[in-house]
C-alpha cells in the first residue's frame, strides 16, 4: 500500500504531470500524446526501482528458455571451448612459471605450496587434459620432470595413499594411454610398487599412507571407505598395460572383501568406516558426498572398465543406488528441489554436499550403459540381490518396490532432478558459483522421502514428470535477506559458503549433455564457466571463493590441482562439438583421468 501512496506523490509531483494539467485547454491530441509520454515515464521509473530493490527477481533472458538464447551454433561452441583452453593455459602458465616443481600454486600471492607430497602433482594431475587441448608444448616441458622423478619424502613424512592414486598414478596412466610414451608407464609401475607396503593388513585393503622410500606406513585400524576402496580402476588399467598379476590380485581382494562385507545394517550400501582387519563395516554412517564418494563410484566404473564381465561390482552397484533412492533422496518443502544426503543409524542430516554431485553423472552413465529396465538379461534380480545379501524385512520391501519400476526411467529422474538441484545451488548464487554445502529445511525431523512423493504421484495417475524432477527457477536473496539468514525462501541455508573450484557439478553437467543431448546441461555447464572468469580469476591464475553469495568476497589463496584435471576437463569436453574421450571406449576415473576399456596387453608388451 505504501508503495502505491509512494507511485500517486511521485506522479502528482512530477514535472511532466504538472505541465499536463497546464495543456488541458490545449488540442485533445496534444494532451493525451503528453498523458502517454508522462504515464511511461513513470512507468519506467517504478520497474527501475523495484528491479533495485528485488534482487531475488528471475534473471536475464538467458534464465527465461528463449528459443534464440538456448539455439548457439556450434562455431559458438567451439569459440567457447578455446575459452576454456585459454583459462587453463593462463592458470597453468602461472604454475610453470611461479610454483613449478612444487605441487599447488597460490593463486592470489603467486607463492606456491607442497601438500601433496611435494612431486608436482599439478603438472601431473594436468597431463591428459593438456594433450586433449592439444596443448603439447606444456606437455613437452613437463616430461623431462617425469623422467628424472624419484618420488623423493622426508622420513618423517607419508605420501597419503589415497590421493595419490588417483592423482599421481592415474595422471601417468591416462597420459601414457593417450602418447605411449613409455617413461610413464615405468614411472607408473615404479610408484605402484613404492607404494605397496599399504596392503599388509590382514583384509588386504590399504593404509592411509606410506613413505615410498623408507616403507613405513600409517593408519588407524578404522578406514575410510573412499580412502581404501578407490584404487580399482588404476591398479587394473596398470595390470593390463604391465601384463603383472600383483596388480591385478590388489583389485580383487578389494573387490572381494567389498563383496563379502555385512551390509544387512545398513540396507546393501557400504558405509564410511571400514574395520582394515575383517574389511567388515565400522560403523552406518552413511553418505554419497565426502569420504565414501569414489567408492560408490568405482563400482559402476570398474564393471565398465572390465568390459561388463565384472558383476559382483555391477551387484554391489545395484544395491547401493537401491537403497540411495529409497532412503537418502528427499524433496525439499516449497521448491521441491531433489537432494541427496547422508545418514547415521537411519537417521538423515539433510545436508547436501557438493561432492554429492558427482552423483547425477554416474546414474546417467549407468543408466545408458546397463540394461536397467532388463536385468534378467544379465541374470539379476533386484529381490534377489535383497535375500543374498541377508537384508532383512524393511530393506527387502525397498527392492520390492523398485522392482515394480523401469529401472532406467528412476535412476534417469533422480539424475534429472538432483543435476537441477546442483546447478540450481549455483545459479541462486549472486556470483553464480555453488557453495560447499547446504542445510535444507524440513517441516518435519524426518523430512519428505523423495520415493514417498513419486509413489504418491504414480498411485494418483498423475501425468508428467515426478516431483522433484524438471526445470525450475533461480531464486536469489535480496541483501537484507541474506542478513536475516532467510532459509524458507531458498529452502536451505548455506553451510559452507566457500566454493572451492570443484568440479562434480561441471561433471554431472557434461555427462547429462553428452547422454542426453539436451542443451541446457551445456547452457549450464556456460554459465558456471563464465562466473568462474568472473569471480575465480586473479593475477596469477583461479582461486577459491570465500563466500559465494557476496561479489565482494575475499578469494583464497589456493588452486588445487583437481582444477586442471576436472574442472577445466568437463567444461572443455561439453563445449567441443567432436567427441575426444568415448565413454564407449573410456572410463574416467575419479580425478577425470580418462582410462581406456580395452587394452592389447599383448602388443603393449613385445
Amino acid at each position: 500500500m505504501q508503495a502505491l501512496t509512494n507511485i500517486v506523490e511521485m506522479y502528482n509531483s512530477h514535472p511532466i504531470t504538472l505541465s499536463l494539467r497546464s495543456l488541458r485547454h490545449r488540442p485533445y491530441f496534444r494532451n493525451a500524446l503528453c498523458a502517454i509520454i508522462a504515464i511511461s515515464f513513470l512507468l519506467l521509473v517504478f520497474l527501475w526501482n523495484n528491479l533495485r530493490a528485488r534482487e531475488w527477481m528471475p534473471l536475464p533472458s538467458e534464465e527465461m528458455n528463449e528459443p534464440e538464447i538456448w539455439d548457439v551454433s556450434p562455431a559458438v561452441w567451439e569459440e567457447r571451448a578455446e575459452k576454456v583452453k585459454e583459462a587453463f593455459s593462463y592458470a597453468y602458465h602461472g604454475y610453470e612459471r611461479l610454483a613449478m616443481p612444487h605441487d599447488e600454486l597460490r593463486p592470489v600471492s603467486g607463492g606456491y605450496v607442497d601438500n601433496f607430497n611435494g612431486w608436482g602433482v599439478s603438472m601431473i594431475d594436468a597431463l591428459d587434459t593438456m594433450l586433449l587441448m592439444g596443448l603439447d608444448e606444456e606437455y613437452s616441458r613437463a616430461l623431462p620432470r617425469i623422467e628424472k622423478l624419484d618420488f623423493p619424502l622426508a622420513e618423517d613424512e607419508v605420501a597419503p595413499y589415497f590421493e595419490t592414486v588417483i592423482r599421481y598414478l592415474g595422471g601417468l596412466l591416462s597420459t601414457y594411454a593417450l602418447t605411449k610414451e613409455e617413461t610413464l608407464l615405468r614411472r607408473a609401475d615404479e610408484l605402484a610398487e613404492r607404494l605397496d607396503p599399504v596392503f599388509k593388513t590382514e583384509s588386504g585393503l590399504p593404509l592411509y599412507g606410506i613413505n615410498p622410500h623408507t616403507g613405513g606406513t600409517q593408519g588407524p585400524e578404522i578406514g575410510i571407505l573412499a580412502e581404501v576402496a578407490s584404487l580399482q580402476l588404476e591398479y587394473a588399467t596398470l595390470a593390463k598395460m604391465t601384463g603383472k598379476q600383483k596388480w591385478r590380485d590388489r583389485v580383487d581382494t578389494v573387490v572381494q572383501v567389498l563383496s563379502r562385507a555385512n551390509l544387512a545394517s545398513t540396507g546393501g550400501m557400504l558405509p564410511i568406516g571400514v574395520n582394515l582387519t575383517d574389511g567388515q563395516p565400522a560403523d552406518t554412517r552413511l553418505s554419497a558426498g565426502a569420504q565414501a564418494d569414489s567408492a560408490h563410484e568405482y563400482l559402476l566404473k570398474l564393471y565398465l572398465l572390465s568390459a561388463k564381465t565384472d558383476k559382483p561390482n555391477l551387484e554391489m552397484y545395484l544395491r547401493m543406488t537401491t537403497h540411495l533412492i529409497t532412503n537418502l533422496l528427499y524433496l525439499s518443502p516449497s521448491r521441491h528441489l531433489l537432494y541427496v544426503t547422508d545418514s547415521n543409524d537411519g537417521k538423515p542430516t539433510h545436508v547436501f554436499e557438493h561432492l554429492s554431485c558427482f552423483l547425477p553423472g554416474l546414474l546417467v552413465l549407468g543408466a545408458h550403459s546397463l540394461p536397467l529396465d532388463n536385468l534378467t538379461s544379465l541374470g539379476i534380480d533386484l529381490v534377489d540381490l535383497a535375500n543374498r545379501g541377508h537384508l532383512g524385512k524393511d530393506s527387502s520391501k525397498a527392492y520390492r518396490l523398485l522392482s515394480t519400476y523401469n529401472l532406467k526411467d528412476l535412476h534417469m529422474w533422480v539424475a534429472d532432478g538432483l543435476a537441477q538441484t546442483c546447478y540450481l545451488s549455483y545459479a541462486d548464487m549472486v556470483t553464480g558459483l555453488g557453495p560447499d554445502e547446504m542445510q535444507f529445511r524440513t517441516t518435519s525431523r524426518e523430512g519428505y522421502r523423495w520415493m514417498d512423493a513419486v509413489e504418491k504421484w504414480r498411485k494418483s495417475g498423475s501425468r508428467g514428470v515426478p516431483p522433484g524432477v524438471g526445470d525450475k527457477r533461480p531464486v536469489r536473496l535480496t541483501s537484507q535477506q541474506r542478513l536475516r539468514g532467510d532459509i524458507k525462501t531458498r529452502d536451505y541455508a548455506l553451510k559452507k559458503n566457500t566454493y572451492l573450484l570443484r568440479p562434480e557439478t561441471l561433471e554431472s553437467l557434461y555427462l547429462m549433455w553428452r547422454f542426453t543431448g539436451d542443451v541446457k546441461w551445456r547452457i549450464y555447464g556456460w554459465r558456471i564457466f563464465e562466473a568462474i572468469e568472473r569471480y575465480a580469476k586473479t593475477q596469477y591464475g583461479y582461486a577459491s571463493i570465500r563466500h559465494v553469495d557476496h561479489t565482494a568476497a575475499p578469494k583464497l589463496d589456493e588452486l588445487p590441482s583437481y582444477f586442471f584435471a576436472e574442472t577445466l576437463k568437463y567444461p572443455y569436453l561439453m563445449f567441443r562439438n567432436d567427441d575426444l574421450i568415448p565413454l564407449d571406449q573410456w572410463v574416467l576415473n575419479t580425478e577425470a583421468h580418462p582410462l581406456p576399456i580395452q587394452w592389447n596387453t599383448r602388443e603393449e608388451n613385445t
